[in-house]
């Protein structure tokens, strides 16, 4: 009876936003506070908040400078972004974007198509993901909100707003282009079209106006042949190429093959559905599409680090929560083997010797959610997205269980 009333009020307590909420509360407090007090380095946001200054100093932004140690890899715009933190003092300004790339993803999810019960399973279901993202400043969890924030406003129609967000996700970080995943479904494409193109100018043009004409433009040139030159580096990187295409290469030992042989069949295999024209109008397959699109933009990237799967487990989230059918076993054996070696694996919870011996080596860490991908992209093509009442109350009734 004991033990009834326990699991009874633990079930409680997950179910509640005030908890949920102050969970990630405390994952971007830790973080912040472990590095101040201890008075470690942090890479990432060092990176970024240097990249104001030396852009505002007219220096070169794509050179790797000693108090960073690493790559800046964003666009031109992001210093801009990066003003009002970067003017604060160094830890205000570091707790500031902390508190952002916790909790805008937290809102994009809030305030999306999901149910209660749905935006309750994604939330603790990233947190591993979000919390190893937060832990070293990273901004992927922003990509992840701005893909979120732009399927959300295409179906509001707000299309100058969702064209907005895929813009500012393109000139930042490039990953942001995946919004286009959602223009079939825009009820004024040729509206949407135009706002992205405008948007795509006045962002691109904007740090001009800050840093000057001649500077930005020599900076554009030289963030496209340090990004060239990155890829080449994350090949057989240990902690990059975390994806499909990685995993493909590290497990062949093969040098010599371009990746264009696996992005094109991805891509092809990715775009497929859309020739479904019937389906748009079930939010169960627009739902997929999203599923679809945070996924590949990481299975599909050489840049693809441990970090950037905050943006592709809730994609594994979605699609197992949104179907029309009801998931089987098989279905829930996948998304526990995806939260397991996924989210797990790199964790101390999980054996270190199983992670640096065979998960790291062979990025492995891809393996789950690329299975699941292949099963969406088949479940896209050949399944009907219509949604019953009855199947909507089966489907909500198994996600609480």
């Amino acid at each position: 009876m004991k033990l009834s009333v326990l699991t009874s009020k633990i079930k409680h307590y997950l179910a509640d936003f005030r908890v949920v909420f102050f969970v990630w509360l405390i994952m971007a407090i830790i973080p912040w506070l472990r590095i101040w007090l201890k008075g470690k380095f942090d890479l990432d946001y060092s990176i970024f908040y240097h990249s104001f200054w030396h852009a505002w100093q007219q220096m070169p932004l794509y050179i790797i400078y000693p108090e960073d140690g690493n790559y800046f890899l964003y666009g031109p715009l992001f210093p801009l972004l990066m003003a009002p933190m970067a003017v604060l003092p160094y830890q205000l300004g570091r707790l500031i974007w902390m508190l952002l790339i916790t909790f805008v993803p937290y809102w994009s999810i809030r305030q999306s198509f999901f149910t209660r019960s749905q935006q309750l399973f994604i939330l603790w279901f990233v947190a591993v993901e979000a919390y190893t993202c937060i832990l070293d400043s990273e901004s992927n969890s922003l990509i992840l909100a701005c893909i979120l924030f732009t399927y959300y406003l295409t179906q509001k129609q707000k299309d100058c707003w969702a064209a907005f967000l895929i813009a500012l996700g393109t000139v930042t970080k490039i990953y942001g282009i995946a919004g286009l995943a959602f223009f079939p479904f825009s009820h004024h494409k040729r509206q949407f079209l135009g706002w992205f193109v405008a948007w795509m100018v006045i962002l691109s043009v904007l740090p001009m106006f800050v840093f000057g004409f001649d500077y930005v433009c020599g900076q554009y040139g030289a963030w496209y042949d340090v990004l060239v030159h990155k890829n080449d580096l994350n090949q057989f990187a240990a902690g990059q190429n975390i994806s499909l295409l990685g995993m493909v290469r590290k497990i062949s030992g093969i040098a010599s093959y371009n990746d264009i042989w696996l992005i094109l069949p991805g891509a092809i295999l990715f775009a497929l559905p859309y020739l479904r024209l019937d389906q748009y109008r079930h939010q169960g397959f627009r739902l997929a599409a999203v599923a679809s699109a945070l996924m590949t933009i990481v299975l599909f990237s050489t840049g693809s680090e441990s970090y950037s799967y905050i943006i592709a487990m809730p994609g594994v989230a979605i699609w197992y929560l949104t179907s029309p059918w009801q998931r089987n076993r098989c279905d829930l054996a996948l998304i526990i083997f995806a939260f397991i070696i996924t989210s797990m694996s790199p964790s101390d919870l999980f054996p270190k010797v199983v992670w640096s011996q065979l998960i790291k080596p062979y990025s492995l860490k891809a393996l789950p959610v690329a299975i699941i991908w292949f099963k969406l992209i088949y479940e896209m093509l050949t399944k009907d997205y219509a949604f019953t009442t009855a199947q909507t109350m089966r489907t909500q009734a198994s996600v609480m269980q």
